[in-house]
């Protein structure tokens, strides 16, 4: 039932609502529509007719009066909204993308180049002045030994050769005190610096005592020998040790995959959005290429392509300065050290005069090291030198090798048999099939395998090192010309909407 005033449902039509309740409500409506329309309906206004006869039909008849592209101007002003906003988001997107592959490029070249750099100018060079400093103390101990048997008057800092040796080693041991820096190597330098002038000391000691015919020279002789092997060769030998440790990671950050992974996934990503821009871009406006992403798209080729080039070409010379560079020339420097110090061993047997002494053993000792053979060290060199200029040197060193073992028994047998000045002279005089004469070839052929092949390691280092040059500066540059490409190509879009 109705409430008692009510007007009945049965009554009620639309025909009993007044004109001034018909105008409120066309009002609301118009300005609904008005809202919807905005800007773009130009501000004009909804005409609504007034009611003529107070009816309802006729006043819903004039609201929908409103002309008729306003509803199809309200569906084109929510797609130009959602369209810019779009837009904004790939310029966003877009540009973001572009600086970050800049960044990351840069930040690989940055590495790759560090590492080309320390292998070609800090690792190598320390590497290289510890193997020299320790070749030439030993040829100084094996040079003073046979200066010591020889006899006779000689200058009282020893012969030419013992000069140069200790002039070498300090120059390699000056510049590799500057290349050290704070490394590991330093307490090892230093361990040199204050050893080297206590072992000419007593060099020259031994020297005067001799010359003056005192027993006592030899003595001092075999306590320098012993101060050379037992702490200033170990230093130097740990000096090269360490520089190859940092010489193998250097070189693996330069030619490292790894990196190069990182590179490649970063320009696939970029590559693609790129690419779907384009895609969705051409299909939105109907064009079919965009000219500020035709820019980036360039941009990111030519930086890509620099790239792959450059740590191609420098990931090529890198490792043929190791392969036939820096891992035959440290065999070889092995092989040379072990042959000084087996030379050494043989004069101070001679010089103690008591047959098969320590000395002598030791000689046993590096021989079955420095082979030749299977795990030896020249066998090890000569494998290590294929296919590199060294390879002919290091296998006629392997050979001459065998032939001083054959001297060197010539000699112990005429010493054991009481010939001791015959078992001198074929120590320390050249002659067919003398040891001097073999020794003096096999040193040679090992000093000129390894100046061959650290000749390769400093061409193709030097290049690899190279390949880098300019490369940081230009891919960030190009990046830069991606993210400019990218602004301008979507804000030209964007205009169109204003």
């Amino acid at each position: 039932m109705s409430s008692p005033g009510a007007p009945s449902c049965d009554n009620y039509s639309p025909r009993s609502l007044s004109g001034y309740e018909l105008d409120h409500y066309a009002g609301r409506i118009r300005a609904v529509v008005i809202q919807l329309a905005g800007e773009e309906w130009g501000g004009q206004d909804a005409r609504v007719m007034p009611s003529t006869a107070g009816r309802a039909g006729t006043a819903v008849t004039a609201v929908s009066d409103v002309p008729r592209h306003a509803l199809p101007a309200v569906r084109r002003s929510v797609r130009a909204t959602t369209t810019p906003a779009k837009l904004r988001l790939l310029l966003i997107g877009l540009v973001s993308l572009c600086l970050v592959w800049g960044a990351v490029a840069a930040w690989v070249v940055s590495q790759r180049a560090s590492g080309a750099n320390d292998v070609a100018s800090t690792s190598e060079t320390l590497s290289l002045d510890g193997q020299q400093i320790y070749r030439a103390l030993s040829d100084a101990d094996a040079t003073a030994a046979s200066a010591f048997l020889s006899g006779g008057l000689e200058p009282i800092n020893g012969p030419p050769s013992y000069q140069a040796d200790i002039a070498q080693a300090a120059v390699h041991l000056e510049r590799a005190t500057a290349a050290a820096g704070h490394s590991p190597a330093a307490a090892d330098l230093a361990t040199l610096s204050a050893g080297l002038p206590v072992y000419t000391g007593e060099v020259q000691t031994a020297r005067a005592d001799n010359r003056l015919g005192l027993p006592l020279g030899a003595a001092y002789l075999r306590e320098a020998s012993v101060l050379v092997r037992g702490k200033l060769l170990p230093a130097a030998r740990n000096i090269s040790a360490e520089a190859n440790v940092r010489l193998a990671a250097a070189s693996g950050r330069a030619t490292g995959l790894p990196l190069a992974l990182v590179l490649l996934v970063a320009a696939v990503i970029v590559g693609f959005a790129l690419y779907s821009a384009q895609r969705w871009l051409g299909r939105r406006t109907h064009r079919r290429l965009n000219r500020g992403l035709v820019v980036a798209s360039v941009a990111g080729l030519v930086s890509l392509l620099w790239l792959g080039i450059a740590l191609g070409m420098a990931r090529a010379d890198l490792l043929q300065a190791r392969t036939h560079g820096s891992t035959p020339v440290a065999a070889l420097a092995q092989a040379d050290i072990a042959a000084q110090q087996a030379r050494a061993d043989e004069s101070l047997t001679l010089i103690d005069a008591q047959g098969n002494d320590s000395f002598q053993a030791d000689f046993v000792t590096v021989q079955h090291r420095l082979g030749p053979g299977p795990g030896t060290l020249l066998t090890d060199a000569v494998t290590a030198a294929r296919g590199s200029p060294a390879a002919g040197p290091a296998a006629a060193a392997a050979s001459t090798a065998t032939d001083w073992y054959g001297a060197h028994r010539t000699v112990r047998s005429l010493d054991n048999n009481g010939r001791h000045k015959q078992a001198i002279l074929l120590v320390t005089r050249p002659g067919p099939r003398h040891s001097f004469t073999l020794f003096t070839r096999l040193d040679r052929l090992l000093a000129s395998a390894i100046d061959a092949d650290q000749a390769v390691f400093n061409r193709h280092a030097v290049a690899g090192s190279n390949a880098f040059i300019g490369l940081e500066v230009g891919v960030i540059v190009l990046a830069l010309i991606m993210a400019a490409g990218c602004a301008r190509g979507l804000t030209t879009r964007l205009a169109e909407y204003r």
